[in-house]
């Protein structure tokens, strides 16, 4: 004869995320969210904070990177953080296009080393597929990392390439990432 463990009687129900509010069930801080809040677990009640998000998320985020965008990868190799790309990937719902991709994106996500040359000509070479309002996420090893860029560099650069640095961030262990757009000025001459 075979020992079936009993199975146990069903839990309290899950707090539902998005759902529309009725009269029982809300999402002001500290309300259960049920369709029938009166068996909710006490556990599961919202206290109004997101969950945390991971490291590599919210450095994607903060470089600009949003739902729906279409994002160039230049300069990629083997040293990049796969970590961040994943991060990206998911943040914008669709894997990374390459340096080949023939259409216009809404973003470029550009790692560069000292010895991949000029700073200012990879700008400007990855201006070519950006659409109007879209920005470049620059990402160079940190101090002390082989290929190191001085921030300064980036700040001369940029410029001379028509951008201007809006945010720098930790983008990861290894890699700082600067957030490069059109100024405003040049957007609004080229409609």
């Amino acid at each position: 004869m075979v020992d079936i463990p009993a199975v146990p009687p069903p839990g309290p129900a899950k707090p539902l995320r998005g759902s529309r509010a009725t009269d029982r069930d809300t999402t002001r801080e500290g309300s259960y969210v049920s369709a029938t809040a009166d068996h909710a677990d006490p556990a599961q009640v919202l206290t109004g904070a997101a969950p945390e998000a991971s490291a590599d998320t919210q450095a994607a985020a903060r470089l600009g990177f949003a739902a729906g965008q279409v994002v160039q990868e230049i300069g990629y190799d083997e040293d990049g953080d796969e970590a961040l790309r994943a991060a990206i990937e998911a943040l914008t719902g669709s894997a990374l296009v390459d340096e080949d991709y023939e259409d216009v994106v809404d973003a470029v996500l550009l790692w560069h080393r000292e010895d991949d040359g000029d700073l200012v000509d990879a700008l400007v070479d990855a201006l070519t597929a950006l659409a109007d309002g879209g920005h470049i996420a620059l990402l160079t090893p940190k101090a002390g990392r082989p290929g190191h860029i001085e921030p300064s560099d980036i700040g001369e650069a940029a410029p001379t390439a028509g951008l201007s640095q809006t945010s720098s961030v930790s983008a990861g262990r290894d890699w700082a990432g600067t957030r490069l757009v059109a100024p405003k000025a040049a957007r609004a001459g080229k409609r």
